[in-house]
């Protein structure tokens, strides 16, 4: 039977076949021609985004500049930018005077659009990330050894209100924005089996657990504590448990119970008073804590085995913890703090959660409910880790 709709089909599969062709030429030459526009043009980029401009914290849109992309920079699209409770303690002044307009923000995940002509890392469509810091002196034991935050000389330029001589600000401005411009070598290649929502919350959240606990060394089967089970805590647990561990969550709100166990946990306390730890008391091989403010410490270290640790990752206010010595030396703990992690490290641990699809729990909000947002993560209500999308700005 001759089929009189041959030609027809025939006429739509070509066109589509050209159309299709024309799209996935566009976009590459598309990409291609505005990065040739920018390496030529050597001008700052106009950039948006939301800044604090005083102590009191209220997040306002905000345009201004970057520096040019330099030979061994990149330009990242951004797509989507975590909120951490370090933001809040910034903006606020929480960890010592600040300049403002600042732009927040060291979560940051997005696709490259430009590269400085030394660059080999990343290329034009690439997926990159960037946590903590945007550079640092890479002349110092602790940059060669891939402690590039450890910088024993500058110190680490964080990722946002770090004074910076090519800023044209004056600081670092962060990733609650639509771009940013930085050193490739502090850039994360992100893989492509996970998604850029996924992946920024690991550029702090993720490092900044995984870092103390693979320092740790435990075995399989050994007992890990978390404190705290917000942005940084849940991801603790996840990590924990995907290495083998046998996690027992510390949380003061009963209502994320059947989340924990959701995460893997084995077994949820909930604190509402020091009396309901001491039944755990000696029982954990290590502890990690992530409360992001002071609290009484005593209760919790005394949850260590002898002769293990408790590592505290949470900063408060100032930086001021208050130990109980006389505790200290009868419970035989080891305390100690830790701050994020080395590119290297930084890349492992995107490559791990990428390959055995450890992803945090995130909620997606706008630019413009940022101000909201921070009040419910000081108030607890975070679950866990909000993420905006970066097209609001």
């Amino acid at each position: 039977m001759k089929n009189n709709n041959q030609p027809s089909r025939r006429k739509f599969i070509l066109q589509t076949s050209l159309a299709g062709a024309g799209l996935m030429l566009a976009g590459p030459l598309q990409l291609f021609s505005q990065t040739q526009k920018i390496k030529n043009m050597n001008a700052n980029i106009k950039s948006k985004g939301y800044a604090g401009r005083d102590e009191q914290g209220k997040m306002t849109p905000w345009n201004f500049e970057r520096r040019a992309v330099g030979d061994n920079d990149i330009l990242i699209d951004i797509k989507f930018s975590g909120i951490c409770h370090s933001d809040i303690h910034t903006i606020k002044g929480h960890w010592g005077k600040q300049i403002y307009p600042q732009v927040p923000g060291h979560e940051i995940a997005g696709i490259v659009t430009a590269v400085g002509k030394n660059v080999s890392k990343f290329k034009v469509g690439d997926k990159a990330g960037v946590g903590c810091m945007v550079n640092s002196c890479m002349q110092c034991d602790s940059c060669k050894n891939g402690e590039e935050h450890h910088c024993e000389t500058t110190g680490m330029v964080g990722t946002y209100g770090t004074p910076e001589k090519s800023s044209p600000t004056g600081i670092t401005q962060g990733g609650y924005a639509n771009n940013l411009v930085v050193t490739e070598h502090f850039a994360i290649k992100i893989p492509e089996n996970i998604e850029l929502k996924h992946a920024a919350p690991l550029l702090c959240a993720g490092i900044t657990t995984y870092s103390p606990l693979m320092k740790a060394n435990f075995k399989k089967g050994d007992k890990i504590g978390v404190v705290g089970i917000g942005g940084l805590g849940h991801l603790a647990v996840k990590l924990a448990v995907s290495k083998g561990a046998e996690v027992y969550a510390f949380t003061t709100s009963a209502s994320k119970i059947n989340d924990i166990k959701g995460f893997g946990a084995k077994e949820v306390i909930v604190v509402n008073s020091a009396e309901d730890l001491k039944p755990m008391k000696g029982k954990m091989d290590y502890m990690i804590s992530t409360i992001p403010y002071a609290y009484e410490m005593s209760a919790y270290i005394d949850c260590v085995k002898p002769y293990g640790s408790f590592t505290q990752v949470g900063q408060p206010i100032n930086g001021e913890l208050t130990i109980n010595n006389f505790n200290m030396i009868f419970n035989r703990v080891n305390f100690n703090g830790s701050l994020i992690g080395g590119i290297p490290e930084t890349q492992e641990v995107m490559d791990y959660c990428a390959a055995n699809k450890i992803y945090p729990q995130i909620e997606i909000v706008k630019a413009n409910d940022i101000n909201e947002v921070w009040d419910k993560v000081v108030n607890k209500e975070a679950r866990y880790r909000y993420v905006i999308d970066a097209s609001t700005f």
